[in-house]
């Protein structure tokens, strides 16, 4: 890969801070409450969550100009699940990628569009194979 750009971000674990190399993210992060912590803060599934559901609705917008598909009123939403993995007794994380879809494209448009969006979104080329990722059109 020939990069174009690098984000750098360092954190110092689930209890402390998330800093962006330009400070333009300056986060706290916190257990969540169904971890155990206070909720008081960010944590990684949310910004991953975040980061995914940008840029998975980014890639749409590529496939959609190529194929002149209005996807103006689409949005996109990713549950980013935590919790055991029974292979080694450690975390996994797994998704749930939604996309609204308005009217004209309901059904196998819909479902095509969210299909071609998977395979080309670097977000999904990362996790594939490495975590379950469901793809649910509303």
């Amino acid at each position: 890969m020939d990069a174009i750009y690098t984000a750098a971000a360092t954190a110092n674990g689930r209890e402390g801070r998330a800093v962006s190399s330009d400070g333009l993210l300056d986060l706290p992060l916190a257990h969540p409450r169904a971890l155990g912590g206070d909720g008081r803060g960010t944590n990684p599934e949310q910004l991953f969550a975040a980061g995914y559901a940008a840029c998975f609705a980014s890639a749409m917008g590529v496939i959609a100009r190529q194929e002149k598909i209005d996807v103006s009123e689409v949005s996109v939403t990713a549950e980013v699940s935590i919790g055991k993995d029974a292979a080694d007794g450690g975390f996994g994380l797994a998704v749930v990628m939604r996309a609204e879809f308005p009217d004209h494209l309901q059904g196998e448009a819909g479902r095509t569009l969210l299909e071609k969006t998977h395979a080309f979104c670097p977000y999904s080329k990362a996790t594939r194979g490495n975590i379950t990722v469901d793809l649910v059109v509303e």
